[in-house]
Protein backbone atom coordinates (compact mmCIF):
# COMPACT_ATOMS: atom_id res chain seq x y z
CA UNK A 1 0.00 0.00 0.00
CA UNK A 2 3.03 2.27 0.81
CA UNK A 3 4.42 1.22 -2.47
CA UNK A 4 1.20 1.63 -4.34
CA UNK A 5 0.67 5.50 -2.77
CA UNK A 6 4.52 6.44 -3.29
CA UNK A 7 3.79 5.67 -7.21
CA UNK A 8 0.80 8.01 -7.69
CA UNK A 9 -2.30 6.27 -6.66
CA UNK A 10 -5.06 7.67 -5.08
CA UNK A 11 -5.79 5.69 -2.31
CA UNK A 12 -7.08 2.92 -1.05
CA UNK A 13 -10.44 0.90 -1.49
CA UNK A 14 -11.92 -1.84 0.36
CA UNK A 15 -15.20 -3.61 0.14
CA UNK A 16 -17.33 -5.57 2.74
CA UNK A 17 -20.34 -5.76 0.75
CA UNK A 18 -22.58 -9.15 0.86
CA UNK A 19 -23.05 -8.74 -3.00
CA UNK A 20 -19.77 -8.58 -3.73
CA UNK A 21 -19.40 -12.49 -4.63
CA UNK A 22 -16.11 -13.55 -6.63
CA UNK A 23 -15.18 -16.89 -8.15
CA UNK A 24 -17.15 -19.63 -7.65
CA UNK A 25 -19.25 -18.41 -5.10
CA UNK A 26 -16.93 -17.34 -2.64
CA UNK A 27 -16.65 -13.91 -1.39
CA UNK A 28 -14.32 -11.16 -2.60
CA UNK A 29 -10.82 -11.54 -0.72
CA UNK A 30 -11.25 -8.25 1.17
CA UNK A 31 -14.47 -9.28 2.67
CA UNK A 32 -12.47 -12.24 4.99
CA UNK A 33 -10.41 -9.07 6.19
CA UNK A 34 -10.20 -8.43 9.72
CA UNK A 35 -10.69 -4.81 10.63
CA UNK A 36 -6.80 -5.06 12.24
CA UNK A 37 -5.45 -6.01 8.68
CA UNK A 38 -8.32 -2.65 7.09
CA UNK A 39 -6.51 -0.42 9.90
CA UNK A 40 -3.10 -1.41 8.98
CA UNK A 41 -3.75 -0.43 5.32
CA UNK A 42 -5.06 2.78 6.23
CA UNK A 43 -2.56 3.92 8.06
CA UNK A 44 -0.69 4.14 4.90
CA UNK A 45 -2.51 7.37 4.14
CA UNK A 46 -1.51 8.36 7.34
CA UNK A 47 2.21 7.80 6.77
CA UNK A 48 2.04 9.42 3.69
CA UNK A 49 0.41 12.29 4.56
CA UNK A 50 -2.44 12.40 1.53
CA UNK A 51 -4.91 9.94 -0.18
CA UNK A 52 -8.32 9.11 0.31
CA UNK A 53 -9.75 6.14 1.41
CA UNK A 54 -12.71 4.68 0.17
CA UNK A 55 -15.33 1.36 1.61
CA UNK A 56 -18.27 -0.25 0.14
CA UNK A 57 -19.83 -0.82 3.37
CA UNK A 58 -21.03 -4.03 4.88
CA UNK A 59 -21.96 -5.07 9.12
CA UNK A 60 -18.11 -5.09 9.99
CA UNK A 61 -17.56 -1.49 7.93
CA UNK A 62 -20.39 1.11 9.13
CA UNK A 63 -20.29 4.67 10.29
CA UNK A 64 -18.43 3.56 13.70
CA UNK A 65 -15.57 2.06 11.80
CA UNK A 66 -15.64 4.39 9.14
CA UNK A 67 -15.39 7.31 12.12
CA UNK A 68 -12.43 5.20 13.76
CA UNK A 69 -10.46 4.85 10.34
CA UNK A 70 -10.83 8.77 9.71
CA UNK A 71 -9.85 10.03 13.36
CA UNK A 72 -6.87 7.70 13.45
CA UNK A 73 -5.32 8.32 9.77
CA UNK A 74 -6.96 11.98 8.99
CA UNK A 75 -7.79 11.37 6.01
CA UNK A 76 -10.91 11.52 4.07
CA UNK A 77 -13.32 8.68 4.41
CA UNK A 78 -15.99 8.16 1.10
CA UNK A 79 -18.10 5.29 1.43
CA UNK A 80 -20.84 3.59 -1.23
CA UNK A 81 -23.78 4.04 -1.12
CA UNK A 82 -26.22 6.30 0.74
CA UNK A 83 -29.16 5.55 -1.45
CA UNK A 84 -33.18 5.77 -0.55
CA UNK A 85 -34.52 2.76 0.72
CA UNK A 86 -31.54 0.67 0.87
CA UNK A 87 -31.71 1.20 4.71
CA UNK A 88 -35.51 1.22 5.11
CA UNK A 89 -38.14 3.15 4.35
CA UNK A 90 -36.64 6.15 5.78
CA UNK A 91 -33.00 4.80 7.05
CA UNK A 92 -31.06 7.01 4.31
CA UNK A 93 -32.74 10.04 6.58
CA UNK A 94 -31.21 8.25 9.76
CA UNK A 95 -27.32 7.74 7.82
CA UNK A 96 -28.48 11.59 7.35
CA UNK A 97 -28.72 12.55 10.30
CA UNK A 98 -25.28 10.48 11.57
CA UNK A 99 -23.34 11.98 8.66
CA UNK A 100 -24.30 15.46 10.05
CA UNK A 101 -23.38 14.77 13.98
CA UNK A 102 -19.57 13.58 12.33
CA UNK A 103 -18.98 16.03 10.23
CA UNK A 104 -19.89 18.82 12.48
CA UNK A 105 -17.47 17.42 15.11
CA UNK A 106 -14.74 17.20 12.59
CA UNK A 107 -14.80 13.58 11.25
CA UNK A 108 -14.59 13.64 7.46
CA UNK A 109 -16.84 10.42 6.51
CA UNK A 110 -18.82 11.57 3.30
CA UNK A 111 -21.07 9.38 1.96
CA UNK A 112 -21.44 8.82 -2.19
CA UNK A 113 -25.08 9.27 -3.34
CA UNK A 114 -26.43 8.93 -6.85
CA UNK A 115 -28.74 10.87 -8.79
CA UNK A 116 -30.10 8.00 -10.35
CA UNK A 117 -32.68 5.32 -9.64
CA UNK A 118 -31.13 1.76 -9.09
CA UNK A 119 -32.34 -0.90 -11.42
CA UNK A 120 -30.40 -4.12 -12.29
CA UNK A 121 -30.93 -6.45 -15.18
CA UNK A 122 -29.94 -9.85 -14.71
CA UNK A 123 -30.06 -13.32 -16.18
CA UNK A 124 -30.65 -16.45 -14.38
CA UNK A 125 -27.08 -17.67 -15.71
CA UNK A 126 -25.42 -14.70 -13.70
CA UNK A 127 -28.02 -13.84 -10.90
CA UNK A 128 -26.01 -10.84 -9.30
CA UNK A 129 -29.02 -9.39 -7.43
CA UNK A 130 -29.48 -12.65 -5.45
CA UNK A 131 -25.94 -14.16 -4.66
CA UNK A 132 -25.47 -12.63 -1.68
CA UNK A 133 -28.42 -14.84 -0.29
CA UNK A 134 -27.48 -18.01 1.35
CA UNK A 135 -29.74 -20.32 -0.95
CA UNK A 136 -27.72 -19.41 -4.37
CA UNK A 137 -24.22 -20.22 -3.04
CA UNK A 138 -24.73 -23.44 -4.48
CA UNK A 139 -25.71 -21.45 -8.04
CA UNK A 140 -22.89 -19.27 -7.53
CA UNK A 141 -20.39 -22.31 -7.05
CA UNK A 142 -21.87 -24.67 -9.83
CA UNK A 143 -21.46 -24.63 -13.54
CA UNK A 144 -23.69 -23.62 -16.16
CA UNK A 145 -25.62 -26.81 -16.32
CA UNK A 146 -25.43 -27.17 -12.84
CA UNK A 147 -27.08 -23.99 -12.55
CA UNK A 148 -30.13 -25.23 -14.82
CA UNK A 149 -30.32 -28.21 -12.81
CA UNK A 150 -30.57 -26.11 -9.60
CA UNK A 151 -33.45 -24.10 -10.98
CA UNK A 152 -35.31 -26.84 -12.25
CA UNK A 153 -35.37 -28.74 -8.82
CA UNK A 154 -39.01 -28.23 -7.19
CA UNK A 155 -37.44 -27.65 -3.76
CA UNK A 156 -34.78 -25.11 -4.61
CA UNK A 157 -38.00 -23.02 -5.75
CA UNK A 158 -39.77 -23.80 -2.84
CA UNK A 159 -36.92 -22.43 -0.72
CA UNK A 160 -36.69 -19.63 -3.04
CA UNK A 161 -40.15 -18.67 -2.77
CA UNK A 162 -40.27 -18.95 0.81
CA UNK A 163 -37.37 -16.52 1.12
CA UNK A 164 -38.04 -14.30 -1.53
CA UNK A 165 -39.27 -11.41 0.84
CA UNK A 166 -36.03 -11.24 2.40
CA UNK A 167 -33.49 -8.58 1.75
CA UNK A 168 -33.24 -5.24 -0.06
CA UNK A 169 -32.89 -7.21 -3.60
CA UNK A 170 -35.89 -10.56 -2.26
CA UNK A 171 -38.51 -7.61 -0.72
CA UNK A 172 -37.68 -6.01 -4.72
CA UNK A 173 -38.87 -9.70 -6.39
CA UNK A 174 -42.40 -8.18 -6.75
CA UNK A 175 -41.60 -5.40 -9.09
CA UNK A 176 -39.69 -7.86 -11.88
CA UNK A 177 -40.35 -6.96 -15.26
CA UNK A 178 -39.44 -9.43 -17.93
CA UNK A 179 -37.16 -7.56 -19.90
CA UNK A 180 -36.41 -9.99 -23.04
CA UNK A 181 -37.68 -13.54 -23.31
CA UNK A 182 -36.13 -15.01 -26.89
CA UNK A 183 -38.47 -15.98 -29.07
CA UNK A 184 -41.02 -14.17 -27.10
CA UNK A 185 -41.33 -10.70 -28.13
CA UNK A 186 -44.84 -9.82 -26.10
CA UNK A 187 -43.55 -10.15 -22.82
CA UNK A 188 -41.08 -8.04 -22.99
CA UNK A 189 -41.56 -5.23 -20.68
CA UNK A 190 -43.94 -6.77 -19.17
CA UNK A 191 -44.23 -7.10 -15.15
CA UNK A 192 -43.58 -10.85 -14.31
CA UNK A 193 -46.77 -11.00 -11.76
CA UNK A 194 -48.90 -10.24 -14.44
CA UNK A 195 -47.98 -12.76 -16.66
CA UNK A 196 -48.28 -15.12 -13.87
CA UNK A 197 -51.68 -14.17 -13.18
CA UNK A 198 -53.06 -14.57 -16.94
CA UNK A 199 -51.26 -17.52 -16.88
CA UNK A 200 -52.41 -19.00 -13.88
CA UNK A 201 -48.94 -20.16 -12.54
CA UNK A 202 -46.58 -19.14 -10.01
CA UNK A 203 -44.41 -16.24 -10.59
CA UNK A 204 -41.19 -17.49 -8.86
CA UNK A 205 -41.74 -20.62 -11.47
CA UNK A 206 -42.71 -18.51 -14.14
CA UNK A 207 -39.61 -16.60 -13.96
CA UNK A 208 -37.11 -20.08 -13.76
CA UNK A 209 -39.35 -21.37 -16.64
CA UNK A 210 -38.62 -18.32 -18.71
CA UNK A 211 -35.14 -18.92 -18.20
CA UNK A 212 -34.74 -22.65 -18.54
CA UNK A 213 -36.94 -22.43 -21.91
CA UNK A 214 -34.54 -19.74 -23.10
CA UNK A 215 -31.39 -21.53 -22.13
CA UNK A 216 -30.50 -18.79 -19.29
CA UNK A 217 -30.98 -16.27 -21.98
CA UNK A 218 -34.02 -14.52 -20.48
CA UNK A 219 -33.51 -11.08 -19.07
CA UNK A 220 -35.37 -9.56 -16.13
CA UNK A 221 -34.92 -5.88 -14.55
CA UNK A 222 -35.79 -5.33 -10.74
CA UNK A 223 -35.72 -1.98 -9.25
CA UNK A 224 -33.39 -1.90 -6.24
CA UNK A 225 -33.23 1.45 -4.68
CA UNK A 226 -33.52 5.35 -5.11
CA UNK A 227 -36.85 5.48 -7.09
CA UNK A 228 -38.61 7.40 -4.86
CA UNK A 229 -37.43 10.75 -6.45
CA UNK A 230 -38.28 13.38 -3.75
CA UNK A 231 -35.71 11.28 -1.20
CA UNK A 232 -33.06 11.55 -3.79
CA UNK A 233 -33.72 15.07 -3.98
CA UNK A 234 -33.00 15.28 -0.46
CA UNK A 235 -29.27 13.09 -0.75
CA UNK A 236 -28.19 14.93 -3.81
CA UNK A 237 -29.10 18.01 -2.03
CA UNK A 238 -26.96 17.42 0.94
CA UNK A 239 -24.25 19.82 1.36
CA UNK A 240 -22.35 16.57 3.41
CA UNK A 241 -22.95 14.05 0.10
CA UNK A 242 -20.71 14.12 -2.54
CA UNK A 243 -21.84 12.05 -5.92
CA UNK A 244 -20.82 8.66 -7.17
CA UNK A 245 -21.58 4.93 -7.48
CA UNK A 246 -21.91 5.66 -11.09
CA UNK A 247 -20.82 2.15 -11.89
CA UNK A 248 -19.41 3.26 -15.29
CA UNK A 249 -17.78 0.10 -15.49
CA UNK A 250 -18.94 -2.36 -13.47
CA UNK A 251 -21.80 -4.93 -13.89
CA UNK A 252 -21.85 -3.48 -17.64
CA UNK A 253 -24.30 -6.57 -18.60
CA UNK A 254 -26.57 -5.42 -16.16
CA UNK A 255 -26.78 -1.72 -15.24
CA UNK A 256 -25.54 1.18 -16.81
CA UNK A 257 -24.95 4.29 -14.99
CA UNK A 258 -22.07 6.20 -16.70
CA UNK A 259 -24.43 8.56 -18.04
CA UNK A 260 -24.98 9.72 -14.39
CA UNK A 261 -23.54 13.39 -15.24
CA UNK A 262 -25.57 13.98 -18.51
CA UNK A 263 -28.75 12.89 -16.16
CA UNK A 264 -28.09 14.80 -13.35
CA UNK A 265 -27.87 18.05 -16.20
CA UNK A 266 -31.12 17.09 -17.98
CA UNK A 267 -33.47 15.75 -15.18
CA UNK A 268 -32.51 17.25 -11.89
CA UNK A 269 -31.13 20.59 -13.41
CA UNK A 270 -33.26 21.04 -15.51
CA UNK A 271 -36.32 19.70 -15.77
CA UNK A 272 -36.74 19.03 -12.14
CA UNK A 273 -35.18 21.91 -10.90
CA UNK A 274 -33.66 20.43 -7.72
CA UNK A 275 -30.34 21.88 -8.38
CA UNK A 276 -28.98 25.12 -9.93
CA UNK A 277 -27.22 25.10 -13.15
CA UNK A 278 -24.50 26.37 -11.06
CA UNK A 279 -24.68 23.81 -8.82
CA UNK A 280 -25.04 20.82 -10.54
CA UNK A 281 -21.97 21.54 -12.73
CA UNK A 282 -20.00 21.72 -8.96
CA UNK A 283 -21.33 18.64 -7.82
CA UNK A 284 -19.80 17.10 -11.19
CA UNK A 285 -16.28 18.98 -11.09
CA UNK A 286 -14.96 20.70 -8.01
CA UNK A 287 -16.88 19.04 -5.39
CA UNK A 288 -15.69 15.75 -6.74
CA UNK A 289 -12.16 16.97 -7.26
CA UNK A 290 -12.00 18.48 -3.48
CA UNK A 291 -13.45 15.53 -1.79
CA UNK A 292 -10.94 12.92 -3.30
CA UNK A 293 -8.27 15.57 -3.40
CA UNK A 294 -7.60 15.78 -6.93
CA UNK A 295 -5.82 18.96 -7.54
CA UNK A 296 -5.90 21.30 -10.64
CA UNK A 297 -9.08 19.90 -11.64
CA UNK A 298 -12.51 20.48 -11.22
CA UNK A 299 -12.45 24.56 -12.06
CA UNK A 300 -11.97 26.70 -14.75
CA UNK A 301 -8.74 29.09 -13.83
CA UNK A 302 -5.72 30.83 -14.46
CA UNK A 303 -2.95 27.59 -14.21
CA UNK A 304 -5.18 24.96 -13.74
CA UNK A 305 -5.58 22.20 -16.18
CA UNK A 306 -7.84 23.47 -19.23
CA UNK A 307 -10.15 20.44 -19.02
CA UNK A 308 -13.47 21.31 -20.24
CA UNK A 309 -17.09 19.80 -21.02
CA UNK A 310 -18.87 22.23 -23.54
CA UNK A 311 -22.81 21.23 -23.30
CA UNK A 312 -25.85 22.91 -24.44
CA UNK A 313 -28.39 23.71 -20.79
CA UNK A 314 -31.54 23.20 -22.90
CA UNK A 315 -30.94 20.07 -24.50
CA UNK A 316 -28.25 18.14 -22.45
CA UNK A 317 -29.25 14.84 -21.42
CA UNK A 318 -28.67 10.73 -21.18
CA UNK A 319 -30.45 8.70 -23.86
CA UNK A 320 -32.47 5.37 -23.13
CA UNK A 321 -30.37 2.31 -22.00
CA UNK A 322 -29.86 0.23 -25.11
CA UNK A 323 -27.60 -3.24 -25.73
CA UNK A 324 -24.54 -3.50 -27.76
CA UNK A 325 -22.14 -6.13 -28.77
CA UNK A 326 -18.92 -4.39 -28.21
CA UNK A 327 -16.83 -6.42 -25.93
CA UNK A 328 -14.31 -8.67 -26.44
CA UNK A 329 -15.84 -11.84 -27.61
CA UNK A 330 -19.33 -10.23 -28.49
CA UNK A 331 -19.96 -10.03 -24.47
CA UNK A 332 -22.65 -7.46 -24.34
CA UNK A 333 -23.03 -4.33 -22.07
CA UNK A 334 -25.73 -1.58 -21.49
CA UNK A 335 -24.54 2.13 -22.55
CA UNK A 336 -26.81 5.39 -22.57
CA UNK A 337 -25.86 8.03 -25.54
CA UNK A 338 -25.16 11.52 -24.31
CA UNK A 339 -27.41 14.57 -26.24
CA UNK A 340 -26.66 17.89 -25.64
CA UNK A 341 -22.91 17.69 -25.30
CA UNK A 342 -21.14 20.06 -28.08
CA UNK A 343 -17.48 19.20 -27.04
CA UNK A 344 -15.36 17.37 -25.00
CA UNK A 345 -11.52 19.87 -24.22
CA UNK A 346 -8.66 18.11 -22.57
CA UNK A 347 -5.97 20.09 -21.64
CA UNK A 348 -6.97 22.79 -23.86
CA UNK A 349 -7.21 20.47 -26.98
CA UNK A 350 -10.45 19.01 -28.39
CA UNK A 351 -10.73 15.89 -28.75
CA UNK A 352 -14.64 14.90 -29.26
CA UNK A 353 -17.11 17.27 -31.10
CA UNK A 354 -20.93 17.28 -31.94
CA UNK A 355 -20.48 13.29 -31.05
CA UNK A 356 -17.44 12.97 -32.84
CA UNK A 357 -13.38 12.22 -32.19
CA UNK A 358 -11.76 15.52 -33.00
CA UNK A 359 -8.18 13.30 -33.28
CA UNK A 360 -6.53 10.99 -34.07
CA UNK A 361 -6.58 8.10 -31.35
CA UNK A 362 -3.44 6.66 -32.06
CA UNK A 363 -2.01 9.69 -32.12
CA UNK A 364 -0.54 12.13 -29.74
CA UNK A 365 -3.08 12.22 -26.46
CA UNK A 366 -3.05 15.73 -24.53
CA UNK A 367 -3.88 14.33 -21.00
CA UNK A 368 -1.28 13.44 -18.47
CA UNK A 369 -1.27 10.84 -15.75
CA UNK A 370 -2.25 11.88 -12.63
CA UNK A 371 0.01 10.27 -9.31
CA UNK A 372 -1.32 11.56 -5.87
CA UNK A 373 -3.72 13.90 -7.49
CA UNK A 374 -1.60 15.77 -9.21
CA UNK A 375 -0.53 16.26 -12.71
Amino acid sequence: MADALGAGALGFATSKAPTHVGYAGKPVPSRAASHEEVEALADCLAEAGRGVFQATIGRELFLPQLAEIQRRTGRTVSWTALLQGLFGPDGHRRVLEEIEKLQADGVAVVPQVSCRPLVVEFQWKAPFPFESSPIFQPVSAADFEGRKRIYADPAFRTTFRSRSQEGVFGARFGELIIAEVPGQPQLAERKLADVARERGVDAVDLAFDLGLSTDLEARFRMPVANSDEAEVATLIQHPGTVLGLSDAGAHASQLCDACAPTHLLGHWVREKGALTLEEGVRQLTSSTADHFGIRGRGRLAPGLAADVTVFDPATVGAGKLRRVNDFPAGADRRVSDAAGIRAVVVAGVPIREEGRDALDPEGPLPGSVLRGGDA
